[in-house]
């Protein structure tokens, strides 16, 4: 194990902020943890990185005290500090920004800012209602997010709740703070802002610990690397002694070609979707689009510009109020379920809440959209279903110890993996993907393009939807490009590139 690096800084420090040490954690099945230490100081961002599986998530929860360590010790200023629960934690300035926000939607924003820890009002079981707000306003302005603190949660875009689960960190006077995977629905002027208050907050002293699978983030805000795999820890290094690619191969054990290749089609063959003027009580209008067999389209543009809800709307989730969809010759209508038969498949941006049963195994997810067309006479054969399953399981090296294991304990990568995998045994034609690598290792990157590129090679369509725009120009044939719930142009293979997208997304002529 190599020793710690010392941060950037001007004078290095004789102890670090917090440390873990020989941490190691077992579940059933998996050994998440393996004697990993892992130590940051203030004022940097200690970027770490790994393979979806790798132990980051892992790590991260026994450090907020979520889960608890088999072995290992905890060391606050060099102090040695016992960590069982959350509440320890936070009284040492721990605060995890997870993936998953955990955000009442119901509540306003200064609710759910001072969410268990409200100034109680004058009469006896009340909360003081002008103080919470003025409080929240108070924090929400120091991290330069002008919002009024009374909205309610569920009216807010993805990167306006993340503002607010960083306002509540901050206003538990967090001084080490998680992100995890914090840019992966983010748009790229809300990713500047984002990186401004880390700034702010490094210049204060925060020590942030950031996990990332964008390679530009790792070299653009990172003081020092930690490399997690299968549970251990593999270096610690400096950006500026390591390459892009002597990262992933630390992180995967091998070498990954990152420019994801593939054989463009030079003839596609028939229209299999064909969307005539479009539009769905989502806000989407006048989409005109069409996706060839053999052919990978790209679906583009910021975030918030409609492109998910043309996927829902193609595929019966949202109501369409105008316009036809016209799959493989024949007008279509109907809701997800006529979709599925008909032959579309949905790999959804939420995998969590709208690709996955969580509290099934992976062998349930993995045959439940195919039922129809596994056991036609409508008896379920457990041991067919078993043998489907496991063969997807290893097609797709989905890392769990088991078939039977429940999804919900898989890493991201793995579940979405799983949730591609539940439509192969359907025999599916048209496939839309929202976001099919968002918070997914480079290495599981490379594996689902090269899946995607192996079906529509063998004749099937795809309709690709990314917020990277480097992974529009690498993979898809030709991209449609969104604005304001619009199609405001067509990119050709020669002509998609990471500009033309940029000023077709955000030209407004």
């Amino acid at each position: 194990m190599s020793a710690a690096v010392q941060p950037v800084g001007d004078a290095p420090t004789t102890a670090p902020l917090f440390e873990l040490r020989g941490i190691s954690k077992e579940f059933p099945g998996v050994k998440a943890l393996d004697d990993v230490s892992f130590a940051v100081w203030p004022g940097e961002v200690h970027m770490l990185l790994g393979e979806n599986g790798a132990g980051k998530s892992s790590l991260m929860k026994v450090l907020c005290g979520a889960d608890s360590a088999d072995s290992g010790e905890f060391y606050y200023k060099g102090d040695k500090v016992p960590i069982s629960s959350t509440v320890d934690a936070r009284k040492l300035g721990i605060a995890v920004i997870f993936q998953e926000f955990s955000l009442v939607p119901y509540l306003d924003i200064a609710q759910n800012i001072f969410l268990g820890r409200e100034p109680s009002g004058r009469i006896p079981g009340t909360i003081d209602r002008r103080r919470i707000l003025r409080d929240a306003r108070r924090i929400l302005d120091s991290i330069g997010f002008v919002i009024d603190p009374s909205i309610t949660v569920e009216k807010l875009s993805v990167a306006q709740q993340q503002m607010v689960e960083i306002a509540k960190a901050i206003s538990q006077n967090a001084r080490i703070l998680v992100m995890d995977e914090p840019t992966a629905a983010l748009s790229d002027r809300e990713t500047e802002l984002l990186f401004a208050l880390i700034a702010r907050l490094k210049a204060d002293g925060v020590a942030i610990i950031y996990i990332s699978h964008r390679m530009a983030e790792v070299f653009a805000l990172g003081d020092r690397i930690t490399v997690l795999r299968d549970g251990r820890r593999i270096d610690e290094v400096r950006p500026g002694d390591v390459s892009p690619d002597q990262l992933v191969r630390m992180m995967v054990g091998r070498t990954v070609d990152m420019s994801y290749p593939r054989h463009f089609a030079e003839k596609p063959g028939k229209v299999l979707l064909e969307v005539k003027g479009l539009a769905a009580a989502s806000g989407i209008s006048g989409i005109d689009l069409e996706v060839r067999a053999g052919e990978i389209v790209g679906l583009c543009g910021l975030v918030g510009s409609g492109r998910t809800e043309v996927a829902r709307a193609i595929f019966g989730a949202d109501k369409v109020t105008a316009g036809e969809i016209i799959f493989d010759g024949r007008r279509t209508s109907g809701g997800p379920d006529q979709a599925a038969r008909r032959g579309i498949a949905l790999i959804p941006e939420n995998r969590k809440s709208e690709g996955l049963a969580l509290l099934r195994s992976v062998a349930d997810n993995l045959v439940v959209s195919a039922l129809r067309k596994l056991f036609p006479s409508h008896l379920f054969e457990p041991r067919r279903a078993q043998r489907v399953a496991d063969g997807l399981v290893k097609q797709l090296r989905i890392a769990t110890p088991t078939s039977r294991q429940m999804v919900g304990l898989l890493s991201g990568g793995n579940q979405q993996k799983v949730v591609i995998g539940k439509w192969l045994a359907t025999g599916a034609k048209l496939f839309i993907f929202d976001e099919p690598t968002r918070g997914i290792d480079v290495g599981a990157k490379s594996e689902i393009f090269a899946l995607i590129d192996r079906l529509v090679a063998d004749g099937a369509a795809a309709l690709m939807i990314s917020s990277e725009q480097a992974e529009i120009c690498h993979v898809c044939d030709r991209a449609y490009v969104m604005r304001e719930g619009r199609i405001a142009g067509q990119l050709s293979r020669p002509e998609l590139t990471e500009e033309n997208i940029v000023l077709l997304g955000m030209h407004h002529g």
